[in-house]
């Protein structure tokens, strides 16, 4: 008998549901040593797919209600500077068929995702016709693909990102979509439109969720998000990176390490969030009504399950959650030895 197929996306933000989304794949996979650092192509889908299909596992089994496909940089261009373009579509087609395997055999949701192309142009209009093209063949794989819903992420442009969505409207034959924004330094996008603005137009334009993703962590994306819940119609979204972001350098890729060098991306370790930090932020998201939730570049599961568990979730996961009562040293269970009364080791914790 076929498995029911589990509730969509609208269905639950309809329902007043908070919808969690695990991103970052790409640096994870960096880390774990499948991806290149500075290209970022995920050329890990075609050479280790296994490792793919394994964190998709991973962060479904950490509380995520969605399976993302690693198309993230997958597009024309990105393949063009790494000399495989030839590779394109053999690479989006085995990303969305990882993901569409893995949200079958768990019961979540499956997105497709397209981000910024590298081709914005403020001065000259011409970029769109090339962008089209892309748009066009990653967001019709995606369908074929079987894709829930279409993600469109990681815009520095207010522009690119309504083109985006238009295309999308376009191409992914209704399909919802969420599109979010990647936020530098100041209020205003890179084409100079105010970011509260960008959200209420992408809204209006028929955007089924519109947020943040990427760029700002939670200290940094916080006050954003509390002023665009009183402006925009729909969901918002909220997906920020882990890292301590602050006034000084509110998106991640300027922060410093302590010689003064931009730590992006390989020495971004000192700045990451704790899992309580994750934790508050995603009780203050929800509290604001952020409904679709998520991490995005240095994300790994533990902070996936930490934000589930803050949303009162017992993921699969949940079940290793760190329970001190039993630490030898820490512990209050009656059975454990108290080295604290032990003469021998007084001073030594």
């Amino acid at each position: 008998m076929e498995e029911p197929k589990p509730k969509g996306l609208l269905a639950r933000l309809k329902a007043g549901e908070t919808v969690i989304c695990a991103g970052g794949y790409l640096l994870e996979l960096e880390r774990r040593g499948y991806l290149q650092a500075g290209t970022f192509v995920p050329e890990v889908v075609i050479e280790h797919p296994d490792k793919v299909e394994a964190l998709h596992r991973e962060f479904v089994h950490a509380g995520s209600d969605v399976v993302l496909a690693l198309t993230h940089y997958a597009h024309r261009e990105k393949m063009r500077i790494i000399g495989r373009e030839a590779d394109l579509e053999r690479m989006n087609r085995t990303a969305l068929r990882l993901a569409r395997k893995v949200a079958d055999d768990t019961g979540t949701l499956m997105a497709g995702n397209i981000c910024k192309l590298n081709l914005f142009d403020p001065n000259n209009s011409g970029w769109k016709e090339k962008a089209e093209v892309m748009f066009k063949e990653q967001l019709e794989w995606a369908v074929e693909g079987g894709a829930d819903f279409v993600v469109a992420e990681s815009f520095f442009a207010h522009a690119e990102a309504m083109f985006a969505l238009q295309c999308a409207k376009k191409y992914a034959k209704g399909l919802p979509v969420v599109v979010t924004l990647n936020l530098q330094r100041h209020s205003e996008l890179i084409d100079g439109v105010p970011i509260q603005t960008a959200l209420v137009e992408l809204a209006d334009a028929g955007a089924d969720v519109v947020g943040l993703n990427c760029g700002r962590g939670p200290p940094t994306m916080l006050p954003v998000l509390e002023e665009a819940r009183n402006n925009i119609k729909v969901p918002l979204a909220a997906v920020p990176v882990p890292y301590r972001t602050h006034e000084g350098d509110p998106n991640f890729l300027t922060l410093k390490d302590e010689n003064g060098k931009v730590a992006f991306p390989l020495d971004l370790d000192p700045w990451l969030c704790s899992r309580t930090q994750i934790a508050a932020f995603s009780r203050r998201a929800r509290a604001l009504g952020v409904r679709y939730l998520g991490l995005c570049c240095g994300n790994a599961s533990h902070f996936t399950r930490a934000m589930a568990e803050a949303l009162g979730r017992q993921p699969p996961a949940s079940r290793y959650t760190a329970d001190m009562s039993k630490h030898a040293y820490y512990g209050t269970d009656p059975t454990l030895i108290d080295f604290n009364t032990q003469e021998v080791c007084k001073n030594k914790f």
